[in-house]
This record gives structure tokens, sequence and C-alpha cells, in this order.
């Protein structure tokens, strides 16, 4: 019985320290307002980085529309140090939760780009190799897969020659005719529904 009676209290007491540890959400709302600050007042990235990931433990914490900007501004935060395998999940969590917001989906469209093009250049060095040339051939397929939605949504909303460019081109080099003759249909229709902007409110 003493033993049963000494657990418990144990088990009390883990539960009240991992509490303890826990912030409130009114704290967590706080060091979001931080994290903010000090991007918009262009502080080292070394700071912002370091704000960013003590927060990130309890994003759970904000209220929802916080949350998708607060991972918004992490995948940017990521980007912008050249972190971008780091950006990708937060960037993808945005385009779930607010699937309009055309600002991300050119965010992910042009890194998913970047490995695409980093595949392209593998591909074209293994020419000799058949084996590795198809492997690299489905690798370059999926991530061309990958962009294109995105980078299609960042165009039905904000049209761009360099982008509308690009999209052709990664049809083509798919073979997919069928891709590239239904595009303008699928951008007119990509473009009724558009978000430029997140609210946290």
């Amino acid at each position: 019985m003493i033993k049963k009676t000494i657990l418990f209290i144990f088990f009390i007491l883990i539960g009240l320290a991992s509490q303890a540890q826990s912030p409130s959400a009114d704290s967590v709302y706080n060091q979001y307002l931080d994290f903010n600050l000090a991007r918009f007042q262009g502080e080292d990235q070394d700071k912002i980085i370091e704000l960013g990931e003590n927060l990130l433990p309890y994003a759970d914490k904000l209220p929802e529309k916080a949350r998708i900007n607060f991972y918004f501004s992490v995948g940017k935060m990521y980007e912008d140090n050249d972190q971008h395998n780091k950006a990708l999940p937060y960037y993808e969590k945005v385009a779930i939760a607010v699937p309009d917001y055309y600002v991300v989906h050119r965010a992910l469209g042009y890194l998913y780009l970047e490995k695409v093009k980093e595949i392209e250049g593998k591909l074209n060095a293994s020419a000799n190799d058949k084996a590795l040339n198809e492997q690299l051939t489905t690798a370059y397929n999926d991530a061309v897969r990958k962009a294109l939605p995105h980078l299609e949504k960042a165009q039905a909303c904000d049209p761009s020659d360099e982008t509308m460019a690009i999209i052709k081109t990664l049809y083509k080099n798919l073979k997919d005719d069928r891709g590239l003759n239904t595009l303008d249909s699928r951008l007119k229709e990509l473009s009724k529904h558009c978000i430029d902007i997140l609210n946290d409110r």
C-alpha cells in the first residue's frame, strides 16, 4: 500500500513538473510577437532562428491563424538562411491549411524546382549508365510533378512570363501534351480563388 502511495505521489509530481515546464498560451503568444518583431526589425538571422526554433515546440498553443502565419514565417526564415529542406515542411503545412494562399505556392514551386534542376544536372551526367539514368528520370518526373501544381497556382493568381515559360518547359520535358493543352483552362479555374495576405487574427 505504501509503495502504491509513493508511486501515485511520484506520478503526480512528474505531471506537475511537466506542466510547470510548459509555457502558457499567453506566454507562447508573446514569444510569437517577439519573433515577428525581430523579423520586421531586421534582427540578426541567427537571433531570428533561435526565437523561431524556441517557439516551434509550443506552436500548437497559438490560435490557428497565428499558427499558420508562424509556420509561413518559419518557412521563410529557413529559406532565407538557405535551409530549404527545413523550409519545405512548414510551407507545406501552410499550403494545406490555406490552399488559396498563392504566395506559399510560389515559394514551394521554386523550392521544388531547385530539386528538379539538381536532378536534371545528375541526369545529364548519367547518359552512359542506363540503370542510373532510368532511376534519375523517375526522380526527375516525380520532382516536376511536385513543383507543377504550386507553380500553376502562383501563375494563376500572379501571372509571370518567367513562371509560365517554366511551367510549359516542364510539361514538354514530361512529354505531357494533355497537361500542356489543358493548362489555360486550369489556370483560369485556379485564378478564381486567390489569397495574397495571411491574417493572424
